[in-house]
């Protein structure tokens, strides 16, 4: 049994192709085919002895090269990688023994065995591979002349400062890309603990406050009820006292009612501080940038719970924004329409519209990925209409989007008005 000392150690899956990267292997593929059609032809051409030699020689290198492309193991695995380019070494061994052009096949191989070998191994392989083609080049020569030593040894060189450089500077790159993600992760966490910190604290600050005040109040109607039922059980009843306990309980129920509309009031958008729900979209229509925005009303406007008129003026304002944004409009129009049991906000443009059934417009909840569409739609699975649809489905409402590729946007948000909405 083979000790776990000696089990080879699997490789480091490659990282995925860059652009760079890409452009290196192929300048390397037609660097190497490109040295092979040289030898061929020139052996053609200046009629060398061993011309078909020489073809079957390169034929051999171009295989065997080619085959290694398209072998997936030979970049996982260095045991294969090492068979490859002992095979590739052999073939161009034999094509340096019948011309003296292959001495140029060192070249792209010098770079294959910095790529595929460890830098221990790679290195004695690249001064192995230049000793051979100075060796070739002389046997085929008959002066020696310093170019024939200078040229593999200053190409094997090259080859090895540039593949070190280049890893050099993807390994920097790398490290600055898990900076950045790093900065990047660190800052939305950042971000989170920050809006989770701002919730609690508004929770706590709000749980004073109600303790202080709501709660305050409660126990004390509580104890006058209490004393009130006390009074009239009397025997006899003292129904002075039980209704000057229950005129108390009433003071403390209208107090405390004042102070929740204050905490509500506190909680209201600011264009609803000083107005009503229609005067607020009346403004937000004159303010609105792009097209030409008419605000309408119908009906008898009456008072509105403060989360319906939340929600009717956060959806007309998201609405709008789209429609300003994405639906390339000339006009638009909100329409606020008071019923005696519901109330109905409209928004209506001219814009593109879109298909609310393609995909990527989540049946309705937004615009497909390719269409930048109207009133509330978003394209590419925005967070618009699915928003609006959530406010008016929690108040018990009905939301609706009507479009068409070139007919423009419709949307339309129903709120009942129930007695218990009202109270």
């Amino acid at each position: 049994m083979r000790s776990p000392r000696s089990a080879p150690r699997p490789r480091t899956p490659a990282p995925p192709l860059t652009p760079v990267s890409r452009v290196l292997r192929l300048c390397l593929h037609a660097l190497l085919l490109g040295l092979l059609a040289l030898a061929v032809v020139r052996s053609l051409t200046g009629a060398a002895p061993h011309a078909a030699g020489v073809v079957a020689a390169a034929a051999a290198v171009a295989a065997v090269y080619a085959a290694g492309v398209r072998t997936p193991a030979v970049h996982r695995s260095p045991r294969a990688g090492a068979v490859w380019l002992a095979a590739l070494g052999a073939a161009w061994l034999a094509l340096l023994t019948v011309s003296p052009d292959g001495l140029w096949i060192a070249f792209p191989l010098y770079f294959l065995q910095l790529h595929l070998m460890p830098l221990r191994w790679a290195l004695p392989a690249v001064a192995v591979t230049a000793l051979a083609a100075i060796g070739g080049f002389l046997a085929h020569s008959d002066t020696v002349r310093p170019g024939a030593f200078l040229g593999p040894l200053l190409g094997g060189a090259v080859a090895v400062a540039t593949v070190l450089g280049y890893q050099a500077l993807y390994r920097e790159s790398e490290r600055r890309r898990q900076l950045i993600e790093e900065l990047i992760t660190t800052r939305a966490d950042l971000a989170a603990a920050e809006h989770g910190a701002g919730v609690l604290a508004e929770r706590e600050r709000l749980a004073r406050e109600i303790h202080d005040t709501l709660a305050q109040g409660l126990s004390s109607i509580q104890l006058l009820l209490r004393a009130a039922e006390r009074a009239l059980g009397e025997d006899p009843p003292t129904p002075p006292v039980a209704l000057a306990h229950i005129a108390q309980a009433r003071q403390a129920a209208q107090d405390n009612l004042a102070e929740a509309r204050r905490f509500v009031r506190a909680l209201t958008p600011p264009d609803l501080e000083h107005g009503s729900l229609a005067a607020a979209l009346e403004r937000l229509c004159t303010g609105a940038p792009g097209p030409r925005v008419r605000f309408s009303l119908s009906g008898t406007p009456r008072a509105l719970p403060t989360p319906y008129e939340v929600a009717l003026l956060r959806i007309a304002q998201s609405a709008l924004a789209n429609v300003v944004r994405h639906a390339g409009a000339a006009r638009a129009e909100i329409t606020l329409t008071f019923m005696d049991t519901s109330v109905t906000l409209d928004i209506v443009d001219d814009g593109r519209g879109f298909d609310p059934a393609a995909p990527g417009a989540g049946a309705g909840a937004g615009a497909g990925a390719s269409t930048r569409a109207g009133a509330g739609a978003e394209g590419g699975g925005g967070f618009g209409l699915p928003a609006m649809r959530s406010r008016a489905e929690s108040l018990g409402g009905v939301f609706d989007v009507e479009s068409a590729p070139g007919q423009g946007t419709a949307v339309a948000v129903t709120l009942p008005l129930t007695e218990e909405a009202l109270v």
